[in-house]
């Protein structure tokens, strides 16, 4: 590791070393990048869960995660689901999936999803 390498750990925030660490992890575990994510095409995504909400009421339950890679983030929507075991904030997971955009933020609905464990 060179001087300029160690000068930018140094200077970095934990939020930064944070984000960084996740967007390694992420790559290795075979994610695509969530900046570049294009609707309507295939993806795979790897992140840790940021937030996990309910929808007000409507007539069909829905489940959002949002899932951060430590660059972007994509929407993952289980419709029909209340809740899924595991998936909470913290959880790093690995989803499949066609993208589609809603209202400007790229969404997955009903992917196919495993819980990675930690390193």
């Amino acid at each position: 590791m060179g001087l300029r390498e160690r000068l930018r750990d140094l200077t970095m925030t934990p939020a930064e070393h944070q984000a960084e660490v996740l967007q390694e992890q992420s790559l290795t575990e075979g994610g695509d990048d969530l900046t570049a994510l294009a609707p309507r095409h295939a993806a795979c995504v790897c992140g840790t869960v940021r937030t996990v909400t309910l929808p007000p009421r409507r007539s069909v339950p829905a489940l959002v995660a949002e899932v951060w890679d430590g660059k972007g983030s994509v929407n993952l929507v289980w419709i029909g689901r209340r809740s899924i075991a595991g998936i909470e904030p913290g959880t790093f997971l690995r989803a499949r999936g066609r993208v589609a955009e809603v209202r400007g933020v790229p969404t997955i609905f009903n992917p196919a999803y495993e819980i990675v464990p930690s390193p």
